[in-house]
């Protein structure tokens, strides 16, 4: 098992990273590590929890180490990550927190917070009051700290699956500091970037029995590990207000323009995921490698990757979209990662608008595996037992509507639930109404 081939002690803090989850010590920690084994110092991440605990008491008691484990169909390789200096959390660090971004080591902060956790209202304007309890005040405080002591601007990158997140995040933290904090706003546009970003590297939550079979493995009891699949993609767009890793010799792409792989990576990857996760459910399975399998299920994945997203995206030079599909189908059957579907299917208020909704409002031809995907989500919300959602509320008060159409009409559209700029049309509908008539009461599609 390959340890830190660096010395730990003599890096200091170079990144802050908000939302510290498995998804960000899967590629942002582990580039880190690398960078550093390579030679590059200084670049150890603080991380911050916004909301629970977990993470910290997990990763304290290690000094921040880690085991990340990636599979393969029958192999497994496991090493230690020893980028992670800290871990803090919102509540109660707050103050350690301003001065880790203040610090003038610190050139990156970083993101991970899932797509709710930038807060925004339908209409893509911040909701301050959600905004309060997210990562903005913090930030806030620190990049004033580092305003008076007359330090340069950050990078502000965020990794979550928003499209063009970067612009989104200096859009919505501008809203926030015009709002609370004016002050900042020149010093924030002229010294702070925003690059954009896209990571593609599927991370299963972790399960007991994953922490049990490493403990047999390697001897040891890991709280804090991670499991995740041996492909790895991040793009980031080469826009930094200051120093950064040489992520680019560990693998990263960095790139002039990001949109063409994030585009895929949103409407490929991520639409077929929610397709799987809605629809699979549906048909009685629990995970993404068991849905894929499903004759009907894989056909309709298909379509969507390659006659429904694909014609819709700009592609880069040499980047292949078919291929693309191809390995994504691979990627999804291996049963090493134990991808569950459920998992997925969280938070599809927020996801389903840049994974669904871009390509219906892009596409000049009828999308039926989409609109299939979208009649599984009508079920799912209507089932309830696997809705986790920021809106479930409203989402179950739509459910209620006896007829499809209404509930349909509740949900989508410039005046629905999710807003958007797609409205369906009268076919869209009755294919809608056609598949979910085939979807069992029962968790299985008849």
């Amino acid at each position: 098992m390959a340890c830190p081939a660096f010395d730990r002690g003599g890096q200091q803090v170079g990144i802050v990273h908000f939302g510290l989850g498995a998804f960000a010590r899967a590629h942002l920690a582990a580039c880190c590590d690398d960078a550093m084994a390579a030679g590059e110092r200084d670049w150890m991440i603080c991380g911050v929890s916004l909301r629970s605990d977990n993470v910290a008491r997990q990763m304290g008691p290690q000094d921040g180490l880690y085991t990340l484990s990636e599979r393969s169909g029958q192999e497994v390789r496991t090493r230690v990550i020893g980028s992670v200096r800290e871990v803090l959390v919102a509540g109660r660090d707050a103050q350690a927190i301003a001065a880790r971004i203040a610090s003038p080591a610190c050139h990156i902060v970083s993101f991970t917070v899932t797509e709710k956790g930038y807060c925004r209202a339908a209409d893509v304007a911040l909701d301050l009051e959600a905004a309060r309890a997210s990562f903005y005040p913090l930030l806030a405080t620190g990049m004033k700290l580092r305003m008076e002591a007359g330090l340069p601007g950050l990078t502000l990158l965020s990794c979550d699956n928003l499209p063009a997140n970067g612009a989104v995040l200096r859009y919505l933290m501008t809203q926030y500091l015009t709002a609370q904090a004016p002050e900042l706003l020149g010093w924030f546009a002229a010294e702070c970037s925003c690059p954009n970003a896209m990571v593609d590297r599927i991370v299963p939550a972790t399960r007991d029995a994953d922490l049990a079979g490493l403990e047999r493995r390697i001897g040891l009891r890991d709280e804090a590990a991670v499991f995740t699949e041996s492909f790895s993609q991040w793009v980031v767009e080469d826009a930094f207000a200051g120093p950064r890793p040489r992520w680019e010799d560990c693998g990263v792409q960095i790139v002039a323009d990001v949109a063409p792989f994030e585009a895929a990576k949103l409407r490929m990857l991520n639409g077929a995921h929610s397709l799987l996760a809605y629809a699979g459910l549906a048909a009685g399975h629990e995970f993404v490698h068991q849905a894929v399998a499903d004759p009907a299920l894989r056909a309709l994945v298909q379509r969507l990757m390659l006659d429904e997203a694909a014609p819709t995206i700009a592609v880069a030079p040499a980047q292949d979209l078919a291929a693309y599909a191809r390995r994504l189908l691979q990627r999804f059957s291996d049963p090493a990662l134990n991808h569950r579907l459920a998992q997925i299917a969280m938070d599809g208020s927020q996801k389903i608008p840049q994974r669904w909704m871009e390509t219906l409002r892009e596409n000049s031809q009828p999308c039926p595996a989409i609109l299939t995907g979208i009649a599984a989500w009508l079920w799912h919300i209507s089932d309830g037992r696997w809705l986790d959602d920021p809106l479930a509320d409203r989402l179950r008060d739509a459910a209620v509507e006896a007829d499809l159409r209404s509930r349909i009409g509740a949900i989508f559209g410039p005046d629905g639930i999710i807003g958007g700029s797609w409205s369906p049309s009268a076919q869209d509908i009755v294919t809608i109404e056609q598949a979910h008539a085939h979807m069992g009461t029962a968790g299985e599609v008849r």
